[in-house]
């Protein structure tokens, strides 16, 4: 056979075979049996080997291929992907309506509703219509690049054709995300394997898309028959059509697996009536869900509402309840956290809720203990919610009474002594908690480090809590600055740590010596300082030693900074262990400075309110075009508002702007005021 001719043959055979993978994997509808697919793929594997030069990266025959990796390689996302708030009740997803509707001055606004798919965030990127990359969603902004897994998935398509994508009025470039997750039959199938084998069993099928889509071999990730489902379409990161419902019917359209359970409501009202519906039938699905997602439907209002620091205020995650199951608690032990927090935690009668096997929950505190009135023995109702770590409800009377515990009922009393090292303990005035004033108690120490080193923070991947507890508790690592101290001996002397493992750990520790000054403010573990007050902070001191020269007074200028955050800084660099901390990771090479905020003056004590849609830049934009000249942005029109932005489409506001005589502008007159 010529090559001419053996290279039709073979387009031929791989547009049978992508036909009928879409036909399986995506519609669930096969045309033909597995044996006649099986010989398909077996002629086109001989025409292959026969030719290897005809051999390309997006053939069926290529899913699956190459040695297995020793690593991810990070990788950065065309645009942040965040996670959304959630709502657990018909009120709070009321509130979450008004301020929707408070911030885009409109009341007629369509929502699409979409099942929220209990497995784990992939971003695929195509160009010319291929499969080039998949990324995890990692912190939001850089991720694991997971391609080799990703190609195994069969319901992801490896290339799509310029006709479907001109039918879908798709670009040939473009981003997909979407949700992996284990079907609960194939999750059955791999945990029935595992314990064939003598292995241990994933608690549930989202615990076991994560473990699968990070595995190193991708002959594995295939053998686990993992799926995937589309919800977004993007262009160089933003989001390419209109509307949401059309962006998903374009993924139907190129082929890709879109999940069928939509809708389009045009009030609450319809999105509640979806939001019960499939609460009901959430059980007879193949897969397992957690709540609804709900969008707000035009792309351009989505831009307006823009994000917090976290999450879009266009979106959000309706959590159904938690399951829950009725058992008894044999004990209430004590765990101090990294700011020496002394947290009950009920241990219980192993119960099974939602595919996990609960032992422990917690109690909270002892105001939790008391208004339930719990006691040691006493059988208690436990509920778990997706991540929502195991609670103890309610104590359920009567349960239980002819199977008493062997120590009676007993009442709990938090301890005088810290558990751990011994130290004192403390109830503030005013606070509910109990804390460990010991500084160097191990406990505190722990959770310290692995702060600092989770990935919102220092992004020290691998340094688990196995590691930690092994590196504090034989006193290799005193405080986070010893991190930057160890060797490669010090890791391989560690139980289970490879030679590999001990390289790629070090070169974690020293790539987070480039993180930026926010990361280490928040690293620090400082009282109240979050993530987004880290950012603030460091926006506006330009370094770390400026935030700790500066006065609770100077503090408060901050935005967001309030008189309890600030004399918890002011009490942290006061302190002179921290001092010595500070110094320590001074000498270690980390970043001290960052790129100060200087605010100008034009705008200085003018109030506006942005409306509409603006051409020029997103909502999010033209709020700091504003602030950084001095301004101040609100949500609402008030008699103190001193200028309205609108765009086009302005709604409530522009009207309430009028009535109060607010001088109304668009977007050129304020990049004129800015100069």
């Amino acid at each position: 056979m010529s090559s001419s001719a053996a290279e039709n043959k073979i387009e031929v055979l791989r547009e049978k075979i992508r036909h009928h993978e879409y036909r399986y994997y995506v519609l669930d509808d096969p045309e033909i049996s597995d044996a006649d697919f099986d010989k398909l793929m077996n002629e086109l594997k001989r025409l292959e080997a026969e030719h290897p030069k005809l051999v390309t990266t997006d053939s069926p025959t290529q899913r699956v291929g190459g040695k297995p990796r020793e690593g991810f390689v990070k990788a950065k996302h065309s645009s942040p992907m965040l996670s959304l708030d959630n709502a657990y009740s018909d009120e709070e997803l009321r509130d979450w309506e008004r301020r929707v509707h408070e911030l885009s001055g409109r009341t007629d606004i369509e929502y699409m509703c979409e099942l929220k798919l209990d497995g784990m965030s992939l971003a695929l990127g195509y160009s010319d219509g291929r499969l080039e990359r998949g990324i995890t969603r990692g912190d939001g902004s850089t991720g694991e690049d997971v391609t080799s897994n990703v190609r195994t998935v069969r319901s992801v398509p490896l290339t799509v054709s310029k006709d479907k994508l001109k039918k879908a009025g798709i670009p040939a470039d473009f981003e997909v995300r979407g949700e992996m997750l284990m079907p609960l039959a194939a999750f059955r199938r791999m945990n029935e394997e595992r314990e064939r084998q003598g292995l241990s069993v994933f608690a549930n099928p989202r615990n076991a898309t994560a473990g699968t889509v990070r595995q190193l071999e991708p002959s594995i990730t295939a053998q686990r028959r993992m799926d995937f489902f589309a919800y977004m379409l993007l262009k160089d990161g933003r989001t390419y059509f209109d509307r949401q419902s059309k962006a998903m019917d374009a993924l139907e359209l190129a082929g890709f697996k879109v999940n069928p359970n939509r809708r389009l409501a045009k009030n609450l009202e319809e999105v509640w009536k979806f939001i019960q519906s499939w609460e009901a039938k959430r059980e007879s699905l193949p897969y397992e869900i957690d709540g609804i997602v709900i969008k707000v439907d035009l792309t351009a209002w989505q831009r307006e509402l823009g994000f917090t620091g976290k999450a879009p205020r266009w979106a959000i995650a309706y959590k159904y309840a938690a399951r829950g199951g009725v058992t008894q608690i044999e004990d209430i032990l004590v765990q101090v956290g990294r700011t020496g927090k002394l947290t009950p935690v009920a241990a219980l009668k192993p119960i099974p809720i939602g595919g996990t096997t609960v032992s422990r929950a917690t109690l909270h505190n002892m105001d939790e203990i008391e208004r339930l009135g719990v006691k040691i023995g006493d059988w208690v109702e436990v509920e778990r919610g997706g991540d929502v770590i195991p609670k103890v409800v309610k104590v359920v009377e009567d349960a239980g009474k002819n199977n008493e515990h062997p120590r009676g009922h007993k009442r709990f009393e938090m301890p005088e002594h810290c558990p751990v090292c011994g130290g004192n303990v403390v109830r503030t005035p005013g606070e509910v908690d109990h804390r460990c004033v010991n500084a160097n108690c191990p406990a505190k120490l722990q959770g310290t480090i692995l702060h600092f080193a989770s990935r919102h923070v220092m992004n020290i991947d691998g340094l688990g809590e196995v590691l930690v507890n092994q590196l504090t508790e034989r006193g290799v690592v005193k405080n986070v600055a010893d991190l930057y101290k160890l060797t490669k001996d010090d890791l391989l002397q560690l139980e289970r740590m490879g030679e590999k493992s001990a390289e790629n750990v070090l070169a974690e520790i020293e790539a987070s010596k480039k993180l930026p000054l926010d990361r280490v403010i928040y690293g620090l573990g400082i009282r109240f300082v979050g993530e987004r007050t880290a950012q603030f902070l460091a926006e506006h001191f330009g370094s770390l030693d400026a935030i700790m020269k500066a006065s609770a007074e100077e503090l408060e200028e901050v935005n967001e900074v309030g008189p309890r955050i600030a004399e918890s800084i002011v009490e942290f660099f006061g302190d002179e262990h921290n001092r010595k901390l500070v110094s320590d990771l001074r000498k270690a090479g980390l970043t001290f400075t960052g790129q100060k905020k200087e605010k100008g003056t034009k705008l200085a004590g003018k109030t506006f309110v942005l409306t509409g849609t603006l051409v020029r830049r997103t909502r999010d934009e033209a709020k700091k075009l504003i602030e950084d000249a001095g301004g101040r942005v609100s949500g609402s029109v008030s008699k103190k508002t001193d200028y309205v932005v609108a765009g086009s489409d302005a709604g409530s506001k522009l009207d309430k702007a009028r009535e109060l005589g607010v001088s109304v502008i668009g977007e050129e007159e304020l990049e004129g005021l800015v100069g």
